[in-house]
C-alpha cells in the first residue's frame, strides 16, 4: 500500500511538472513517504532527515516533505524536531502535497496538514507507476479491526470500499496499457464490499477480473483468517488468471495469544482453511506474518507457534520481533518480553521457516514454470548472467539468460534446484512469448539511478523553466 501511494505522489508531483533528480546532481526536493507499524520507521525517517539538514542550510530553497502514516501519527510533532521540513500531509490527503509545497516556498514557512478521514479516494490521483507489466489497484482503504498491536486503524481510518465498476475499469485500462498482471489491495479484502452490503462481493471481484481479456495473473493482499470465506477459495480455484497464492498471517500460534491480540480466531481455524485452501488449489504456496515476543508471550505460546508453522508449510513467512508502538493496547501491557529472550525465539522461527521453505523449494525440482520477467528481482549475480522473474505461485526465480528477453515478457522453465529463498533454472528456456509489456520496457527503458526509488526518499531537480510549473520537480 505504501508502494502504491509513492506513485499516487509520483504522479502528482510529474503532473505538477516535477522530474526525477539525476544521482550527482542537488535535489530541490526529497519526498518521504513513512510507515509506523514498527518502531524502526521512526529511527529512520529522523535519522533520514537529521542527515539532510546540512544540505537544507547550504541550499534553504530546497524543499523536505514527510507524508505517510508517521506524519498522520505525528503531526506537527515532525516540524517541532525537525524545523527543516517544509510540509506534512496525512494518509487521507496525498493530493494535497503540490499545493502545500507552493503554499510552503510563498509563505516561507512550514505547512501541515492532516485529515482525519479521507475525503478523495486515492486511486482518483495520477499515477507514475515504476512498472509496465505490473499493477497496484486498490480496493479499499482503512480497517475496521482492532488488534491491540496495530496501530494501522488509527492512522489510516475505518474502511471505505470503492465500487467494483471503479476497480475493473482501472483494471481494464491497466490491460490496455500493457499491463498483464494486477494486484488487489487492501487491509482486510475479505471484507470488501461490507460498506455496500454486499458480504460475498470479494469473490465476485474475483470472478469478474477472470473475465479481462489480456489480464494474465491476478494476485490480492491481505486477507484476514476470521472473514476468509469458502467462496473465495472457490473462487480462486475456478478463475484461470487468479494465481495459486495466498498471504493469510498468523501473527502467533497460541490460541492465547491471538486473544490477547484481538485476532478473532483460533488456531485450528487457521489450519483449516490452509487445509481447505489447498484441498482445492494443492499447488497454492502461502506465506504469512508472525510476531515473536508479544506481551507475556510464554514458552509455551511460542512452541504453539513453531506448532502451527510446522503443520502450515508455509512457502516463506515474514517474521517480526515485537515492537512497541505508542497508542496501541499492547503497549500499555504488563509483560513485556525482555529483548534477549525475544531474539533467542525469533533465531528459532526463523530456523524453522527456513528448513520448511528449503523442503517446499526442493519438491519443485524437475518441475515446469511459467515466469514472469521482472525488473525489481534483478539479476541473481553478474557471474552467473541470470535473469529473475515471478512464477504463477510468486515464488522467485533465476533462470539462464536467453537473447531477446525482456522485463515483462513471459517464459517457461524447468526447475533445477530449489533453494530456500528462491528457485534456480539452470536449463534452456522452453518458450518465451513477447508482450506488450515487454514492448512498452524496451521502447521506454532508462538504467535506474540509484538511490531514485518509490517508496523511498524520492528527490528532483529543476526542469527548464514553465510558466505553468512550479519551477522544480521531484
Amino acid at each position: 500500500m505504501n508502494v502504491h501511494d509513492s506513485e499516487r505522489i509520483g504522479g502528482l508531483l510529474e503532473q505538477a511538472g516535477y522530474v526525477p533528480v539525476g544521482e550527482a546532481d542537488a535535489p530541490d526536493l526529497v519526498v518521504f513517504n513513512t510507515c509506523a507499524v514498527r518502531e524502526n520507521a521512526d529511527n529512520k525517517l529522523y535519522g533520514n532527515l537529521g542527515h539532510l539538514r546540512p544540505a537544507k542550510t547550504r541550499n534553504p530553497d530546497m524543499q523536505i516533505a514527510v507524508g505517510g502514516c508517521l506524519a498522520q501519527k505525528d503531526r506537527g510533532e515532525i516540524v517541532k524536531r525537525a524545523p527543516w521540513v517544509d510540509a506534512v500531509f496525512g494518509t487521507h490527503n496525498i493530493g494535497a502535497l503540490p499545493a502545500l509545497l507552493e503554499r510552503a516556498r510563498h509563505n516561507r514557512a512550514a505547512e501541515v496538514e492532516i485529515l482525519e478521514s479521507l475525503e478523495v479516494f486515492p486511486s482518483t490521483l495520477p499515477t507514475k507507476r515504476e512498472s509496465t507489466y505490473s499493477g497496484w489497484v486498490s480496493i479499499s482503504v482503512g480497517c475496521n479491526n482492532t488488534c491491540t498491536f496495530c496501530i494501522v486503524p488509527s492512522l489510516r481510518g475505518k474502511e471505505k470500499d470503492r465500487r467494483p465498476g471503479e476497480i475493473l475499469a482501472e483494471v481494464r485500462a491497466l490491460v490496455e496499457e500493457g499491463v498483464s498482471e494486477v494486484t488487489l489491495l487492501g487491509q482486510n479484502v475479505n471484507t470488501y464490499g461490507v460498506e455496500f452490503g454486499d458480504k460475498l462481493a470479494f469473490g465476485k471481484l474475483l470472478r469478474a477480473c477472470g473475465e479481462i481479456d489480456g489480464l494474465e495473473r491476478v494476485r490480492f493482499t491481505s486477507p484476514h483468517p476470521k472473514n476468509f470465506t469458502e467462496d473465495v477459495i472457490a473462487a480462486m480455484a475456478e478463475t484461470p488468471n487468479v494465481c495459486h497464492q495466498l498471504h493469510m498471517p498468523l501473527q502467533s500460534g497460541s490460541d492465547r495469544v491471538l486473544k490477547e491480540m484481538r485476532r478473532s480466531y483460533r488456531s485450528k481455524k487457521f489450519l483449516e482453511i490452509i487445509g481447505k485452501v489447498r484441498e482445492a488449489m494443492p499447488d497454492a504456496a502461502i506465506t504469512t506474518d508472525i510476531i515473536v515476543g508479544f506481551p507475556g508471550e510464554t514458552e509455551e505460546d511460542f512452541a504453539e507457534t513453531l506448532r502451527v508453522v510446522e503443520a502450515s508449510r508455509f512457502s516463506s513467512a515474514f517474521t517480526f520481533q515485537y515492537s512497541i508502538r505508542p497508542g496501541t493496547p499492547a503497549g500499555e501491557m504488563e509483560n513485556q518480553i525482555p529483548k534477549e529472550i525475544v531474539q533467542e525465539r525469533y533465531e528459532r522461527l526463523v530456523e524453522l521457516q527456513e528448513r520448511v521453505s528449503w523442503e517446499e523449494n526442493r519438491k519443485l525440482e524437475g518441475t515446469e514454470v511459467e515466469v514472469l520477467v521482472t525488473v525489481g528481482d534483478g539479476r541473481k549475480d553478474e557471474a552467473t548472467g541470470r535473469m529473475s522473474g515471478r512464477a504463477r505461485d510468486g515464488r522467485l526465480v533465476h533462470f539462464e539468460n536467453a537473447d531477446g528477453v525482456r522485463p515483462g515478457d513471459v517464459v517457461t522453465t524447468t526447475i533445477t534446484y530449489g533453494a530456500p529463498h528462491h528457485l534456480v533454472a539452470d536449463s534452456a528456456i522452453l518458450t518465451h512469448r513477447r508482450t506488450k509489456a515487454g514492448d512498452a520496457w524496451e521502447a521506454g527503458h532508462q538504467p535506474k539511478l540509484p538511490g531514485v526509488s518509490l517508496g523511498m526518499p524520492t528527490i528532483g531537480r529543476k526542469p527548464e523553466a514553465k510558466s505553468d510549473s512550479p519551477g522544480c520537480a521531484c
